[in-house]
């Protein structure tokens, strides 16, 4: 393993489905101790991508390096150092938030009492203590998404994958997950997000890619686009094309 190379590598990235390339060809790099933002109008191609990332879906083509390991040959010793929020939360919804992270902590092979040592503190960071009893089933959105970054922490992760992490979150929980991702990135780790609130991508990030019908059409750094004079919305529009006025209708 190479401790030099990138968090994330794709070359030539690509996932077709029937006649339809989802990705087309995509490739970009990831430094390490970045936060990245991948960003796409719907149907880009960006949870294709984030679930090729993940192992989750084999790509037709093209080449997968996390870590400085190739994928899939790596991929058992890849998914131990990564922490998923997947935009779907895949919880087990018959379990409680405690159970369910125990569970995720002895999949990464802590042992037992630490295992339960960094539920409790998870728990209580994530202001998810309140209820001890209540199942998984019965947690809103937000709070579901909350249990899921408080498991892609558990086994301190070199990189995150995260999907739409703060979509349902209220402005309290958006504000504290922010600062633990903030904290993880300065620690060394890896932040790779898909986001479509690009207030909250232009404020965190250091690093965006635009994703567009499958394809790369933009990779540059935060900070040489807060020197121009558009907005990161401004930017988004004009790289997917969708600059032209939006016809009203009569009526309204």
């Amino acid at each position: 393993m190479n401790d030099h190379s990138a968090a994330i590598e794709v070359r030539e990235l690509r996932k077709i489905y029937g006649s339809q390339a989802a990705v087309d060809g995509l490739t970009l790099r990831v430094p390490r101790g970045c936060f990245y933002g991948f960003l796409g109008p719907n149907g880009a191609g960006k949870t294709t991508t984030i679930r090729m990332l993940m192992g989750l879906a084999p790509p037709t083509s093209g080449e997968i390096e996390i870590l400085g390991l190739p994928m899939p040959e790596g991929g058992l010793e890849i998914k131990q150092r990564i922490g998923l929020v997947p935009d779907e939360t895949l919880l087990f919804d018959l379990l409680t938030g405690a159970e369910y992270l125990e569970f995720v902590g002895r999949m990464y092979r802590l042992e037992r009492r630490l295992a339960r040592e960094r539920t409790r503190e998870l728990l209580a960071l994530f202001q998810l203590d309140g209820e001890p009893g209540k199942l998984i089933a019965d947690y809103s959105k937000g709070m579901r998404k909350r249990l899921a970054m408080a498991a892609s922490l558990i086994h301190r992760p070199d990189l995150f994958l995260m999907d739409e992490p703060f979509e349902g979150v209220d402005a309290v929980g958006a504000r504290l997950m922010k600062d633990i991702l903030l904290d993880q990135v300065r620690r060394g780790a890896t932040v790779f997000l898909t986001s479509h609130v690009l207030e909250v991508v232009e404020r965190l990030c250091d690093r965006v890619a635009i994703i567009h019908r499958g394809r790369l059409v933009m990779d540059a750094a935060m900070a040489d686009l807060r020197a121009g004079d558009q907005t990161l919305e401004e930017i988004f529009v004009r790289a997917v094309g969708a600059e032209r006025a939006v016809e009203t209708l009569d009526w309204l």
